[in-house]
């Protein structure tokens, strides 16, 4: 059954929306370095199956593998461990918030890595963004202060962001070398996957697995739905209606995710959050809107 581009809009975008609250179900017993290993290395499993299903050819030069490999470990390995960690202290909105920037970070490291240029809207939407999101975080300062369980989480999330962004301008490097991004992504997982693994061992971690229902489920979930549906629904829309219209999905994600959080996790919607939300969803619209043709 063919999708069409609004169902390729929603799922996405539901589901990303929905898998920063996911993720809080796998914090507590298993070491956050294997829960992120599990996650994609499944999901690694799942597209390797879909490549040979498929026919998708895979095999690629050593150098080829490396650059997959430098993507994986920065996009699906440090990115997804400092998210499994700021969790710990952020709700998951507020997460889903700061990840928002990453719109905002791509632009400006495209800028200073591939040499696109960065235009006066850019600038603008960016600062909206910075300040929409400091807004958001002003009840948790005004209620307890900046403690360092927040200030902890703050950093851990936004040195993710760096690490997302760098990972995204290391994917857009190898689609510019010919590297199908179906197959980049699944050896990108497999890399990444390894990596936080063979970390965990190296720092005396335990490999351990919680067998109970919400982890396990919450597994299935965000290896199936967030790393494999979502990714190819909105690979799919990228290419039938370009990036620039597909990068709306971004847009909506802190919203459906703030949502959820208010719902589930009791995150307290307030003004201050009201206008911090406007800011970054109209500093998202400036960056990613062209300009008319006159």
């Amino acid at each position: 059954m063919k999708l069409n581009n609004n169902l390729l809009f929603i799922i996405p975008a539901l589901i990303w929306g929905s898998t920063w609250y996911v993720i809080k179900f796998q914090l507590g017993t298993v070491e956050p370095l294997f829960s992120v290993s599990y996650r994609f290395g499944l999901g690694a499993l799942l597209l390797f199956i879909y490549c040979k299903v498929t026919g998708l050819p895979m095999h690629f030069k050593a150098s080829e593998h490396a650059r997959m490999g430098l993507q994986g470990v920065l996009l699906f390995g440090f990115n997804y461990w400092l998210v499994y960690l700021s969790e710990q202290t952020l709700t998951s909105g507020l997460v889903a918030i700061i990840f928002s920037t990453l719109i905002f970070m791509n632009i400006f490291f495209s800028a200073l890595f591939m040499g696109t240029k960065v235009k006066r809207q850019v600038v603008l939407g960016g600062i909206l963004g910075v300040s929409g999101t400091i807004l958001m975080f002003y009840q948790e300062m005004r209620q307890s202060g900046l403690s360092d369980g927040l200030l902890t989480g703050l950093l851990l999330c936004i040195t993710g962001v760096l690490f997302a962004s760098m990972g995204n301008i290391t994917s857009a490097y190898n689609q510019k070398q010919k590297i199908p991004v179906i197959q980049s992504t699944t050896y990108g997982m497999l890399y990444g996957s390894l990596l936080m693994f063979l970390i965990a061992i190296a720092t005396g971690k335990t490999p351990t697995i919680d067998l109970n229902a919400p982890y396990l489920l919450s597994l299935v979930y965000l290896t199936v739905f967030g790393s494999v549906i979502a990714f190819t629904t909105y690979l799919t829309l990228i290419g039938r209606i370009g990036p620039d219209k597909a990068g709306y999905v971004i847009v909506v994600l802190p919203v459906i995710a703030l949502i959820i959080s208010a719902i589930f996790e009791g995150y307290a919607i307030t003004l201050f959050s009201i206008i911090g939300m406007l800011l970054i969803v109209a500093g998202n619209l400036l960056v990613i809107r062209k300009k008319k043709q006159v």
